[in-house]
């Protein structure tokens, strides 16, 4: 097949004007100039095309060539990526050793059928064996399979002829469309929820397995910080992180830390299971356009070997801007706040494809989108967070009044929702908390009431309300502090299991319960925060671990005990 050439006839930062009488098509990947610059065609007119180029364009003129590839602009996926920093176009960075051999274990034989996204062998590679799987719209009979070994990164491992006769030569790598989402036999109803250890994500707004949340908050507020958290302690089998368009130094950092972090799960490095696509603010734009795109569908090419993935981006904001510097470069009619028209819809492509499947394999997986947004000031209402919002589920609104207070998570409580939570009532009631959705709703109320209450306080004082609503002020304090508030730096609150979820969620709604009762029997709020008992519920989190639940057995003893004696010394008021 002849290879098609057209010849720049103007170019302007990352967008580039070239005619040629070869055919072109829409998503087109080319090469640009002398050095074969890595590009995309994004519009045709006539004997006229318009592309994106994925590299500084310094250096490029009028006149120069332009090469089409004839194949849409597609990443390589294999076993050379867990563990591996890579940039928007899933190129290593130079720090990244690539391997040029890795061992292979064959799972057929000759003979033997196999059907599209199958796996023919598997790479063990750190902690997580990876599958070699047939190509979607592949199938066929094997006619060769490579012996157990080590084999070059390029060799055939595997040759299946298919019905019409023809032959696929089958390796460690398959190309895929960055584009295209990969298929899948069926999405499954995501009903169950993905643990973070976060108890204010976990227990008030979960997140589904498969589903899509999105992170809004200003400059400050913690997001990367609370990203990199969840990376290390959510119950995902593979985490993607990309960094998209973040400042250099917040990506230096997180690629500082990550490589030094230890997996809770094995114990050995977190990296040995994680992919991390780096865009930094001063790279080529157009590259920071396609990150988020390379970044699911390496999520999707875990997902498909029966694995749960966890896909960090931060953030889309930067993505969007992205979108707005290229789409001003064309000339098109700008939107609101300056965005193009279609951000709505980029956005809504890209958070569709956070799913739960079952595989063309027939085994289940799943990607779980977490996106962070950066609103300009805070302001939730502007285009990419109010857009953003549409196609999530979960909400998770970090506040700077809490961050700066350092109040961790900094996540709002009223200013962040989880839609269909009711799903995971289930899930809860298998693992032993049937109450779990009444308990979550006591909990809203309580902190509902509150926000009331201190506006109300502000203007009155706080000793001059009625003692029902000073109580209701004190119970809604104990949420924060004993709930709401998980220190990173402890080693027991760090992380927090649903069973010990449970167990503090139990404790802080038994002391509402004991502490109204001991107010309709004439207890002053002012006696019951002066419970010794009190401070012990404030700071259960940090000093009872996952290695001794049942210290929370004794301290309900103890809670119970402290406020019927209360009762006891306090006469009922005349």
């Amino acid at each position: 097949m002849s290879t098609s050439t057209a010849v720049i006839k103007w170019i302007g930062g990352p967008v580039l004007h070239a005619t040629t009488r070869d055919p072109f098509r829409i998503g087109e990947a080319v090469e640009v100039g002398e050095r074969r610059l890595p590009g995309e065609v994004i519009r045709l007119q006539g004997d006229l095309f318009i592309a994106q180029v994925y590299e500084d364009t310094t250096g490029l003129r009028p006149g120069d060539i332009v090469t089409g590839t004839g194949r849409p602009m597609s990443v390589a996926l294999g076993p050379g990526l867990l563990g591996h920093i890579f940039d928007g176009l899933l190129r290593p960075l130079e720090a990244t050793r690539v391997e040029s051999a890795f061992d292979f274990e064959p799972l057929v034989g000759t003979g033997q059928r196999l059907t599209a996204g199958a796996a023919f062998g598997t790479v063990p590679t750190g902690s997580i064996a990876q599958d070699c799987l047939v190509p979607p719209g592949v199938a066929g009979l094997v006619e060769v399979i490579a012996k157990a070994g080590r084999h070059p990164r390029d060799a055939v491992l595997c040759r299946i002829r298919d019905e019409m006769g023809r032959a696929h030569d089958l390796g460690f790598f398959q190309r895929w469309p960055v584009r295209k989402p990969r298929p899948a036999q069926e999405r499954l109803p995501a009903d169950e929820p993905m643990i973070t250890g976060q108890r204010i994500l976990d227990v008030l707004f979960p997140v589904a397995r498969g589903g899509r949340a999105a992170l809004p908050g200003g400059f400050g507020t913690g997001k990367t910080v609370l990203q990199e958290t969840l990376a290390k302690w959510c119950d995902a089998d593979i985490i993607v992180y990309v960094g998209c368009g973040e400042r250099g130094n917040e990506m230096a950092e997180v690629l500082h830390e990550f490589p030094g972090l230890i997996d809770p799960r094995t114990g050995r490095r977190l990296m040995e299971r994680t992919v991390i696509i780096a865009n930094t603010s001063n790279m080529p734009v157009a590259a920071r356009e396609a990150s988020i795109y390379t970044a699911v569908t390496v999520a999707e090419y875990f997902r498909d070997q029966g694995l749960h993935v966890a896909l960090m981006a931060d953030s889309t904001s930067r993505w969007a801007e992205a979108l707005r510097e290229v789409s001003g470069r064309l000339g098109e009619l700008p939107g609101e706040a300056g965005y193009p028209a279609y951000l709505s819809s980029r956005l809504a492509e890209f958070y569709e494809r956070a799913a739960r499947v079952r595989t063309l394999a027939g085994k289940t997986g799943s990607v779980t989108i977490i996106g962070a947004v950066s609103p300009p000031a805070g302001d939730f209402s502007e285009p990419v967070t109010s857009h953003t919002k549409r196609y999530v589920r979960c909400f998770w609104g970090l506040d700077r009044e809490r961050a700066q207070a350092r109040f961790y998570p900094a996540i709002h409580p009223l200013h962040s929702y989880s839609d269909g939570a009711e799903r995971f009532a289930s899930w809860w009631t298998q693992r032993g908390n049937p109450r779990w959705l009444g308990q979550r709703a006591r909990l809203l109320t309580l902190l509902e009431a509150q926000a009331d209450l201190e506006r109300m306080a502000r203007i009155v004082g706080k000793d001059a309300l009625p003692p029902a609503q000073q109580l209701t002020l004190l119970c809604a304090e104990l949420i924060n502090e004993a709930f709401l508030r998980q220190s990173a730096y402890s080693a027991r609150d760090r992380y927090c299991s649903p069973e010990r979820q449970t167990l503090i969620l139990q404790l802080i709604l038994r002391f509402v319960e004991l502490a109204q009762a001991a107010l309709e029997r004439g207890v002053t709020p002012q006696a019951i925060a002066d419970l010794p008992v009190l401070r012990r519920l404030q700071r259960m989190s940090e000093e009872i671990g996952q290695d001794n639940l049942g210290a929370f057995d004794t301290l309900r003893t103890v809670l119970e005990s402290a406020l019927a004696e209360i009762g006891k010394e306090t006469p009922h008021a005349a």
